[in-house]
């Protein structure tokens, strides 16, 4: 995977602090997950625990994504920068591409 570059403050980008925390609530459902087919517990259990973990994930996928959207992307429009507003305009397009439920 391709790794874009940190952005700046004066770029509009979000703030992931809070992002943090959810991403720490799916880790520890994910871990949960492990620990149940580990210790061989009732499959059903296990589903129940890998669909909160998923809308945990989805949860925190949401949350950067809005942040991007009212930060980076809304800067982005904001700067009058024809080319800097289409580089956002095309990532968007190819995440939309790739988002599956």
């Amino acid at each position: 995977m391709k790794k874009k570059q940190a952005h700046t403050a004066n770029h509009g980008h979000h703030d992931h602090t809070s992002d943090l925390k959810r991403f720490n609530r799916a880790r520890g459902q994910v871990e949960a997950i492990q620990r149940m087919l580990e210790e061989g517990r009732y499959c059903m259990d296990i589903i129940t625990q890998i669909r909160a973990s998923r809308a945990a994930l989805r949860s925190l996928e949401t949350s950067i994504l809005e942040g991007h959207l009212r930060g980076c992307v809304s800067a982005a429009m904001k700067s009058r920068d024809a080319n800097e507003a289409d580089v956002k305009i095309r990532e968007l397009i190819r995440l939309m591409g790739h988002v599956k439920d």
